[in-house]
């Protein structure tokens, strides 16, 4: 009898004991996963009981949520510093709370900064752990995966290439597919894009995505619409779409463009609508992230160009923490260079319109990038949020915990 069949008829004998889960999520992203993990795991544990921090989707799904995620929404050093006596006084607060619910297991959901030592202070006292979204080892700091280890039982893992690195340092990691890889069609359809966002069937498209976040907007949105300028000189009938991701984001977006050159008729700055903006377009000029992987199960060809302040860069490398040649996903999944990257003093409005242009220029070198993309978008589809729960459902701990429930 194998491993998963063992852990299912496990999990089925247990499920009188009604487990109580909590589940810790900081952030919008957390919170869907979370809404999504909860579902999953009341299939498995119709009787279960849920609590922790989470947001709308997670109450929705029936989570008891004491403290709101937003309350951990806090970015960049400065902001930590001046909302560290809060933060420290609501982890004091939630852990005293929690340990009082006597929960079966704790799941931290990705936040690793806040996670990782809530989960480590619960597997000290003896209660089962996960974290769910690994942190990227295999890009830096790979000697972080023991950490990790000593606060989590089990690692979740979205991206296959994980949990080989986690068992190189004897910590217990599942693959567990990636949400978006569900979410998303393995087939977008481009006229209907198109025509969601009022664009003409048959003009050229480039959507232009400089990042999610105030800083890399200041580093890249420039460099970005001169790039696109330049597309739109050599293709003159180009349309160019910009999904801002909130309103801070579409005020300095709204700036940039109103300073470049860009056509103002053919420029279109999206209120949100990222995926509907990449399932439109011919090609996409993007920063390195996150949205590489939601263009790759777009289907659509990219160029990657990302910066960093100097002396960060300086210093990351000097020091060895970065150990790949590859920093977009879909370069990093497949192992080989399906999208130019140009980092650093590479990323100038000259080399990322030449790269551009080669994409609109070689419908060939396009339809060979379908494949793969289909491929890796397949290699990720495994209902992540069933398989999430089925990892943590025959975690041994659990189990344990359930077994000794009346």
């Amino acid at each position: 009898m194998n491993e998963r069949i063992r852990g299912h008829e496990a999990a089925d004998r247990a499920g009188p004991g009604r487990p109580r889960i909590v589940l810790v999520a900081g952030e919008a992203s957390g919170d869907a996963l979370g809404a999504g993990l909860v579902e999953a795991l009341r299939a498995r544990f119709p009787g279960a009981l849920f609590a922790g921090i989470g947001g709308d989707a997670m109450r929705a799904a029936g989570v008891e949520t004491w403290h709101d995620a937003s309350e951990l929404a806090v970015m960049g050093l400065a902001e930590v510093l001046r909302h560290l006596p809060r933060l420290l006084k609501l982890r004091r607060e939630f852990r005293e709370r929690a340990l009082a619910w006597q929960p079966d297991v704790v799941v931290g959901i990705d936040a690793p900064d806040f996670n990782l030592g809530v989960e480590r202070w619960f597997k000290q006292r003896g209660i089962a752990t996960v974290h769910y979204v690994s942190p990227s080892v295999w890009a830096w700091r790979e000697k972080r995966a023991e950490k990790i280890g000593a606060s989590a039982d089990r690692v979740l893992c979205l991206f296959p290439m994980e949990p080989a690195i986690y068992a190189r340092h004897g910590v217990d990691a599942r693959f567990v597919g990636h949400p978006m890889a569900d979410a998303m069609p393995l087939h977008p359809d481009r006229a209907a894009a198109r025509a969601a966002l009022g664009l003409p069937p048959n003009a050229p498209v480039l959507a232009v995505l400089p990042g999610s976040r105030l800083g890399e907007i200041e580093r890249l949105g420039e460099i970005f619409f001169e790039a696109a300028w330049k597309v739109c000189e050599a293709l003159p009938d180009a349309h160019v779409v910009v999904p801002a991701a909130n309103a801070r984001c579409r005020e300095l977006l709204q700036a940039q463009l109103s300073r470049s050159a860009l056509p103002v008729l053919q420029s279109h700055l999206l209120d949100g609508q990222a995926r509907t903006a990449l399932a439109a377009a011919d090609v996409v000029l993007l920063a390195s992230g996150t949205a590489t992987l939601e263009t790759m199960l777009s289907k659509r060809p990219m160029v990657v160009g990302y910066r960093v302040a100097p002396l960060t860069y300086r210093i990351v490398r000097a020091l060895g923490l970065l150990k790949v040649d590859r920093y977009a996903l879909p370069n990093v999944l497949a192992g080989e260079d399906l999208a130019p990257e140009l980092m650093q003093d590479d990323c100038t409005p000259e080399a990322l319109a030449a790269a551009v242009l080669h994409w609109f220029r070689s419908p060939g070198a396009v339809d060979a990038l379908q494949p793969k993309y289909l491929q890796l978008h397949e290699q990720l589809r495994r209902d992540a949020s069933a398989s999430a729960a089925e990892a943590i459902a025959t975690l041994p701990g659990l189990l344990a915990a359930l077994e000794r429930r009346p």
